[in-house]
């Protein structure tokens, strides 16, 4: 059963990350329903733009610690995000942690409600944001993203979009989104593949620099000690033994 859920309207498809009862968190299946959905946007000629956007009270609770993505899976689907050859903006209404900001940081734009929430938990179970800092680095303020990052801090829609994470929030989101998806519609599809290749090119020279180095790191980082320690003391409620 696919966890991506698929509609089209007036040439915007949504996808919805469909898996509530896991917080929409990237496991392996997650990861390669979506990256499936995103290719069969990029090849349907009716599709102008994607809304990325989420079931549940969780947008996505970051890597499935029970059956975490490959690295290289998930730094491919940043990576095809990035170079969809259509728009991608996400619709985010609830809670979005670790691994999941790496989407809202892939996307080209991104709106949120004033009730989400954020935090980079890496380092709270003994791992880094290593892949998912190939789309954040690019388009973040350098000094917010290290408070977050270093301390795993959670923090509102307001400090997201001050930082770039976000380009929008609001109190209702799909307010917010509205004259977003009216202009994607009011573009001609051609220019905006040209204008998204422009836009991206720094960001996709990030993705063939570093993605093999980043990919190495995150893997020999979740197999560590710390991660271990760090990914039993998550599942098991308390914290881990570094906490002093």
């Amino acid at each position: 059963m696919t966890a991506i859920g698929h509609a089209c309207a007036r040439g915007v498809a949504t996808l919805t990350l469909d898996a509530p009862h896991h917080r929409n968190a990237l496991s392996a299946a997650l990861v390669a329903d979506l990256a499936g959905a995103l290719a069969d946007c990029a090849g349907d000629d009716g599709v102008r733009a994607v809304v990325l956007t989420h079931t549940g009270t969780t947008f996505s609770a970051g890597a499935d610690l029970r059956d975490p993505p490959e690295p290289g899976a998930l730094a491919a689907l940043l990576r095809q995000i990035v170079a969809l050859p259509r728009p991608v903006i996400a619709r985010v209404t609830g809670h979005t942690r670790a691994g999941g900001l790496g989407l809202v940081a892939a996307c080209d734009i991104a709106v949120a409600s004033t009730a989400a929430t954020f935090a980079f938990t890496e380092v709270r179970i003994g791992v880094a944001p290593a892949l998912i800092s190939l789309p954040l680095l690019p388009r973040t303020d350098p000094r917010a993203l290290a408070r977050h990052c270093l301390t795993g801090e959670r923090f509102d829609a307001a400090e997201a979009t001050r930082m770039g994470l976000l380009t929008a929030c609001g109190d209702d989101v799909d307010a917010v989104l509205e004259p977003v998806l009216d202009g994607v519609r009011r573009a001609s599809p051609g220019a905006l593949a040209a204008t998204k290749r422009l836009l991206t090119a720094r960001v996709l020279e990030s993705f063939d620099r570093d993605a093999d180095g980043l990919t190495a790191l995150s893997a020999r980082l979740f197999s560590s000690a710390e991660a271990r320690e760090g990914m039993t003391a998550f599942l098991e409620r308390r914290d881990p033994e570094w906490v002093v």
